[in-house]
């Protein structure tokens, strides 16, 4: 007897995918503004439009939902597109550029990403392993950026280190202290920190030789 197939509707698709759209976005806003211990899968459903019950069969508990929300953040942060202008440039300068502007349109489009997950670090239950998570692509792209910029010149530090202060500069941190808490303007953020690496690298350009 032939197994009698499901039918799987695009509209329902389509409706279920929305609602978890949804969630996700009632969660992040939530978690970025209160602090995830303070937020509740209640206060997460009313924000979305839907009942607690759904928000668990969509997504699941509130863990399961920071879970999703750090998992997307990763697969849309565009490392890879800022790694390709990194791989294509031709000197020191034209990287940091490339790191500068990269990081930066990560940050700007990611910022209530970026301020749910770092507010729940204190109070979810495997922060540490959380943070990991949300930034282990982050690292590797600017250590890659390293290699490229020590394939490209004599710099005054070694490579590992070059790759912290690529963190310390363009990392989540730095934006932040400049733009949220500081004040300042992505523009003017970027044009410091690109001029702050470039100065204390010593990057040379090709117009400079």
């Amino acid at each position: 007897m032939p197994t009698k197939r499901s039918y799987v509707s695009p509209r329902r698709e389509q409706a279920a995918a929305h609602t978890r759209e949804l969630i996700l976005r009632s969660a992040t806003g939530l978690f970025a503004d209160r602090g995830y211990g303070r937020v509740t899968v209640g206060d997460i459903a009313a924000g979305a439009g839907v009942s607690p019950k759904t928000v668990f069969a969509s997504v699941g508990s509130k863990s399961d939902i920071l879970n999703e929300i750090v998992d997307a953040a990763v697969r849309d942060s565009g490392h890879e597109r800022a790694l390709r202008s990194v791989r294509a440039a031709q000197d020191p300068v034209a990287v940091l550029e490339a790191v500068a502007r990269g990081t930066r349109t990560g940050n700007e489009s990611k910022y209530a990403v970026h301020e749910a997950i770092r507010k729940a670090l204190p109070s979810h239950e495997d922060g540490e392993v959380l943070w990991e998570r949300a930034t282990a692509d982050y690292r590797a792209a600017l250590r890659e950026a390293a290699r490229r910029l020590h394939a490209l010149a004599s710099l005054p530090y070694s490579q590992e280190e070059t790759a912290d202060l690529l963190w310390f500069w363009f990392g989540p941190a730095g934006w932040r202290t400049l733009v949220a808490e500081a004040g300042w303007s992505w523009d003017r953020a970027q044009e410091f920190l690109l001029r702050t690496a470039t100065v204390t690298l010593h990057a040379p350009s090709h117009e400079r030789r």
